[in-house]
């Protein structure tokens, strides 16, 4: 078992997680260099590519952008706030519950 230190570490970047992709612009991941590996090696865009991208676009509600970067954007992102969603009331119930 997690001690509690490590257990309230991991609740508050699960708290912050949301806030700080809400702060950023939705452009924040559009430039830069590629750390894609197909991209990078064979010059070929995988599944992947452009997943951030979309995923930021649409947390900001800028679906046409989120659907231009990736179309599986729409279908990742449900999964990403389950995920969170379980890990973040899991965190919570340890963290909070009563020994």
């Amino acid at each position: 078992m997690k001690s509690k230190f490590v257990q309230g570490s991991i609740f508050i970047v699960l708290l912050a997680l949301p806030i700080v992709l809400l702060v950023l612009p939705s452009t924040y991941f559009d430039t830069g260099t590629t750390v894609c590996l197909s991209k990078k090696l064979l010059d070929i865009e995988c599944l992947g590519c452009g997943l951030t991208r979309g995923i930021q676009h649409l947390i900001h509600l800028d679906f046409q952008s989120a659907w231009n970067f990736n179309k599986l954007t729409f279908v990742v992102f449900p999964l990403l706030v389950y995920l969170y969603i379980t890990w973040f009331s899991y965190s919570y119930r340890i963290l909070f519950r009563e020994d």
